[in-house]
């Protein structure tokens, strides 16, 4: 039996916490942190949703059943980006 190569299909980007003020994301190198104060569209969706995260380039994540892109840098520093999508309720 075969495996496949190393590296190429692991994860690269994680869900490691979901709370009530945000959700912690596990990088290759760093632990990031979105609030829903700053990052909303996580807020009361399910966490099946929030989990499925892809990272689509290096250091920019796509939720694809959110349709949410988020680089490390909007997530280190939302003050730089305050144009925010508006959540449909």
């Amino acid at each position: 039996m075969k495996s496949g190569q190393l590296g190429r299909n692991g994860l690269k980007v994680e869900v490691t916490n979901i709370s009530s003020h945000g959700i912690w994301l596990l990088t290759r190198d760093k632990e990031l942190f979105l609030s829903y104060d700053d990052f909303p569209w996580f807020k009361d969706v399910p966490v099946k949703k929030i989990l499925n995260v892809q990272e689509v380039a290096a250091d920019h994540f796509y939720w694809p059943e959110l349709d949410v892109d988020l680089s490390v840098e909007i997530i280190e520093h939302p003050e730089r980006f305050p144009l925010k999508a508006k959540i449909k309720k």
